[in-house]
């Protein structure tokens, strides 16, 4: 799961998208809330996390300087592109993995993240006074309504209390993350503070993966090999080149306005997969916050000046 920078104007829309580059995102993001939590059954959370991130800022360096993209950043940009990092990669991945080795269902981490960017927006409202439309308040209020009727009155049956408030916590954290971005300043390369940004959450994770998990937590090290080779070169970096299309192509709210297609990509993926059924409230629920989060993200777009 790339860390997306998701617009919070009200204007987001999927008119303009081109449509194998938008599909094909939509199953790269989905499919990480499928390797997530078969890593996690496989490793120890923080340790596969740690070695996800130092894997991919090598990978992605690498690929940076095959590409001769330009590396130069300020001292003060490097020290905000590593903080918006530690909080989107380290911070928001940690909490959801641990809510996986918990027991969080696919699904209902697709569905937290999917109400991220709408959240961001009503923090941007309440934290820098922009603007924020009706309908994105009634569709986060929405898929809200709709998590919980996922969750349902057997809390347990999702991993837990614990685990539900990780996955809560995640979406914060992402979407504290996305307005972060802006402390940012300048743009720097896409592909260079991405690098930075995994390159500085992987030694914390490492550390303390070592220390609460120890030096070698693995359970099945072909699991947790293929599912490191595809978070890293499938989710990471190929995520990031189909993100960096699609902005180009339609602009930074483009990747939010599809963000409603991943939670039910994620729960036929988890079907096929790791084996998770939905039964009739779930599918319920999942329908009921698909069409908010879809409502909230696709509201329509501002007509250029003539």
């Amino acid at each position: 799961m790339p860390a997306v920078p998701v617009t919070t104007a009200a204007a987001l829309t999927t008119r303009g998208l081109p449509l194998l580059p938008a599909a094909a995102f939509v199953v790269v993001w989905s499919s990480g809330y499928i390797a997530g939590p078969a890593a996690v059954r496989a490793s120890a959370p923080l340790t596969v996390l740690g070695w996800r991130f130092a894997l991919a800022a090598l990978v992605g360096a690498l690929v940076a300087l095959a590409l001769r993209r330009p590396a130069r950043m300020s001292r003060p940009v490097v020290l905000r592109v590593a903080a918006v990092g530690l909080v989107m990669n380290a911070v928001q991945f940690s909490l959801m993995f641990l809510a996986f080795d918990l027991g969080l269902p696919a699904v209902l981490g697709s569905l937290f993240h999917a109400l991220s960017p709408v959240l961001t927006a009503l923090l941007a409202a309440g934290l820098l006074h922009e603007h924020i439309s009706g309908l994105q308040v009634g569709g986060f209020l929405l898929g809200v309504a709709g998590v919980l009727l996922v969750l349902g009155p057997e809390v347990e049956q999702a991993g837990g209390v614990v685990a539900v408030a990780l996955g809560a916590a995640a979406m914060l954290m992402l979407s504290a993350g996305t307005l972060g971005q802006r402390w940012i300043g300048e743009s720097p390369d896409l592909l260079w503070s991405t690098v930075l940004q995994f390159a500085v959450s992987a030694p914390p994770l490492l550390i303390a993966g070592a220390i609460v998990e120890g030096p070698w937590p693995v359970v099945d090290p072909v699991t947790t090999a293929v599912s490191l080779t595809f978070l890293v070169i499938v989710n990471s970096l190929t995520g990031l080149a189909l993100l960096a299309l699609l902005v180009r192509r339609a602009g930074s709210g483009a990747a939010a306005s599809l963000f409603f297609l991943s939670p039910p990509v994620t729960a036929v993926m988890a079907w096929l997969v790791l084996g998770e059924t939905l039964g009739t409230r779930e599918l319920t629920g999942l329908a009921v916050a698909v069409v908010g989060v879809g409502a909230a993200t696709r509201t329509r777009r501002k007509e250029p000046p003539t």
